[in-house]
C-alpha cells in the first residue's frame, strides 16, 4: 500500500506516493530525478548517500522516504546559489584538487556542510572526526581536508564571523 509523502528538496516542494519500504536514496534519484546523491554500500558505511535532513546530515541509504514526509531535504545539487555561484566547499573541492574519481565527493561535501554550520574554525583533527563516517578511496583525505580548511576560511570570511545555520539564519 503507497503512502503520500509531502518533502521540500531544496527549496521545491514535491508529492509523490511511495512504496513504504522506498530508501530516500532511491526517492531522491528514481523518483525525483536528483542523481547527485550517489548510491555507495547501501548500509550506511561509505557516506556516498549524505544528504541533509532537516539540517542534518544523513546517510540517505538509511532513511525511508516515508521518514523524511514534511522534511527538507538538501542534496549536493541544492548546494550551489540559484545564480550558479559555487558553494564555498564545492570551490574548496574543485581548488584544492579534493576529487579524483568523484564518487564519495558529494557525501563529503555534504557532511562537510553539517560539520562547518557547527565548527568556525576547524582544526585538522576535528576535520577528520566529522569525515570518520564517508570513504575515499582514492584521495588519502589531505586534498579533502584542505579543501574543508578552505571552505571554513571563506565561510568565516564572507560572513563576518558568523555562520549560516540549517534554518537560513546567522549565528554570531
Amino acid at each position: 500500500m503507497k503512502r503520500t509523502i509531502h518533502v521540500t528538496i531544496n527549496g521545491q516542494e514535491y508529492q509523490h506516493e511511495v512504496e513504504p519500504r522506498l530508501l530516500l536514496v532511491h526517492y531522491l534519484r528514481d523518483v525525483v530525478g536528483l542523481t547527485g546523491t550517489h548510491i555507495g554500500c547501501e548500509t550506511g558505511v561509505c557516506g556516498a548517500c549524505t544528504v541533509m535532513l532537516d539540517g542534518r546530515a544523513v546517510k540517505s541509504c538509511l532513511v525511508l522516504a516515508v521518514q523524511a514526509d514534511g522534511s527538507e531535504v538538501r542534496t549536493i545539487e541544492g548546494l550551489a546559489a540559484e545564480e550558479g555561484e559555487l558553494h564555498p566547499l564545492q570551490e574548496g573541492f574543485w581548488v584544492k584538487h579534493g576529487a579524483q574519481c568523484g564518487y564519495c565527493t558529494p557525501g563529503m561535501i555534504m557532511v562537510a556542510c553539517d560539520f562547518l554550520q557547527r565548527q568556525r574554525e576547524p582544526t585538522v583533527e576535528e576535520i577528520q572526526r566529522a569525515l570518520e563516517g564517508n570513504v575515499c578511496r582514492c584521495t588519502g583525505y589531505q586534498h579533502i581536508i584542505e579543501a574543508i580548511q578552505f571552505a571554513a576560511g571563506k565561510l568565516k570570511a564572507s560572513s563576518g564571523g558568523e555562520l549560516e545555520t540549517p534554518s537560513g539564519t546567522t549565528e554570531a
